[in-house]
């Protein structure tokens, strides 16, 4: 039987993208590994899975005893932010507490509202919108713990997700990967030649499992490390070329039909907040991070190698995958 009496436990909130992906990183390393979500999942002798609702602050309590890390990689659904986050946020936050745990938040880029220029850590969390300002209230109830020696904080923040497992959500998800390889147009709202930072899954969760273990990492905010902006446009084209189909040209949603669609669909309401960030460059900066721990991210062909065998492998697609010259 093999000894744990030395293996960190790690408990992970969510089980999507991130929560996944860095479930399976720390399990590599060893660590013992828990992930909470409200519908559970197969347990395994790597990855334990407890099915619970994380707004029950008393089960989150529980469920958290005796953790080194606990990890927020939550992400209720888009409408319902104001409503969902706080309780679960608060949860996570006194259970962290309670432990005597790091706590480590999963954000994200909407807590700065419109930014002209690269978005660096030490801009200010100006943003006016609901989802925004309850990212910013999150981060600041944390931090103040942190001010106050209750609790080790730390928060990674990442532009869109694009990778393996970024499925729904993503604009490089299903929006886009299926179609390109079926030689179909993805649609996006916005400007498709727009510069635009893309945030790679894998790069997320080695940078939360890094900002838990260093004590740099306390107390402040990081972005996660990023490559240049590529438009929407350039990473299909690089997406096409990868998988050795024909290019093919980005469709826009007229902006009214947004707005009209969103008087049924809840979620298409929501993107009136974030609509700057894809028609104007939105270009995230994470050389402060790259300098401090010496990890920059993954080089974009590996990216792309990655996200089209995944999705290849998804589909049960035939078509080999290669990397255009």
């Amino acid at each position: 039987m093999t000894d744990t009496t030395d293996r960190q436990l790690h408990v992970i909130a969510g089980k999507g993208p991130v929560g996944s992906s860095t479930a399976d990183l720390l399990a590599a390393a060893g660590h013992r590994v828990r992930v909470l979500s409200r519908s559970g999942g197969t347990t395994t002798d790597a990855v334990e899975h407890v099915a619970l609702d994380v707004s029950d602050a008393a089960a989150v309590r529980r469920a958290t005893e005796g953790a080194d890390v606990v990890y927020n990689c939550l992400n209720p659904e888009y409408h319902r932010w104001a409503t969902d986050w706080p309780p679960l946020a608060a949860a996570l936050l006194d259970a962290a507490e309670a432990a005597g745990s790091v706590y480590v938040i999963m954000g994200n880029l909407y807590g700065y509202g419109p930014v002209d220029g690269p978005i660096a850590e030490d801009h200010p969390l100006a943003a006016t919108g609901t989802k925004g300002r309850v990212r910013v209230q999150m981060w600041t109830d944390a931090l103040a713990r942190h001010r106050d020696g209750r609790v080790r904080v730390t928060e990674a923040r990442a532009s869109d997700f694009f990778g393996p497992r970024v499925v729904d959500g993503g604009y490089l998800g299903e929006r886009a990967v299926p179609r390109l390889l079926a030689g179909r147009r993805p649609q996006v709202i916005g400007d498709p030649s727009q510069p635009h930072s893309w945030t790679y899954i894998p790069d997320v969760a080695r940078a939360l499992v890094r900002l838990g273990a260093d004590e740099r990492a306390w107390g402040r905010a990081w972005h996660v490390p990023t490559v240049p902006a590529r438009s929407m446009q350039q990473m299909v084209d690089d997406l096409c070329d990868t998988a050795g189909v024909d290019r093919v040209r980005v469709a826009t949603m007229p902006w009214p039909l947004v707005r009209a669609m969103g008087l049924v669909v809840p979620f298409m309401r929501e993107l009136k907040e974030t609509h700057h960030q894809f028609v104007r460059p939105f270009v995230l900066d994470s050389s402060d991070y790259v300098r401090t721990f010496g990890e920059g991210p993954t080089p974009p062909a590996d990216q792309y190698a990655a996200t089209i065998g995944w999705w290849r492998d998804r589909l049960g697609a035939a078509v080999p995958t290669t990397v255009a010259a």
